[in-house]
């Protein structure tokens, strides 16, 4: 998911990881091997030794193509499965394309699509609004727009986290034991009339 990316790449996932985190090989393919448990507890078999890395910039272009058709999520989906389970290229053109005929896009459509610079400048405003957030890394999550969680988390961490959203959202009732108090909910709070 580097933007900056060459579209082939020599370097294998430990590799990579270890060039930019500055680890050993041996450390890249421990923490590689805990998302793969992960994900295996999730029900998704990652094959990491034969991912083929690549520029994803024209597979986030076709995303964002696919929302306009309705069939955003069917694509991700497909290009994430494409990737960590299957080990195809989705830096290349033609995988791209046969990729969205099998969620319904297209085929004729998407090739002239990936041919040129549309859904470019959608991408690029993603990227600047990842980047004032402080994404620096997949996976992030955003919740309520206040808080983050980064890199593959257990379960566990998503309920705390999700607690402490709905913990800091409830609306507290002041005088809910008098029938002419103020009356809040989600809407806002009605004054009764005396």
């Amino acid at each position: 998911m580097d933007p900056t990316a060459e579209r082939d790449i020599k370097d294998n996932i430990y590799e990579k990881l270890a060039k930019k985190y500055g680890m050993s090989i041996e450390a890249a393919k421990a923490n590689t091997q805990n998302m793969v448990n992960m994900a295996k507890e999730a029900g998704l078999d990652y094959h990491m030794d034969t991912m083929v890395l690549t520029n994803t910039f024209d597979a986030h272009r076709l995303t964002m193509y696919a929302k306009t058709k309705g069939l955003m999520i069917e694509m991700t989906e497909r290009i994430l499965h494409a990737l960590f389970t299957e080990s195809k290229h989705i830096g290349d053109h033609e995988t791209l394309t046969e990729l969205a005929a099998e969620v319904g896009l297209d085929r004729d459509a998407v090739a002239e699509m990936l041919a040129s610079d549309a859904m470019a400048d959608e991408v690029r405003a993603d990227e600047r609004a990842a980047q004032q957030i402080g994404v620096s890394g997949v996976p992030f999550y955003l919740i309520d727009k206040k808080y983050a969680l980064t890199g593959a988390q257990p379960t566990e961490v998503f309920v705390q986290a999700l607690q402490k959203v709905i913990a800091e959202s409830q609306i507290t009732v002041l005088n809910s034991d008098s029938s002419d108090g103020v009356v809040c909910d989600e809407n806002g709070c009605e004054i009764p009339k005396k």
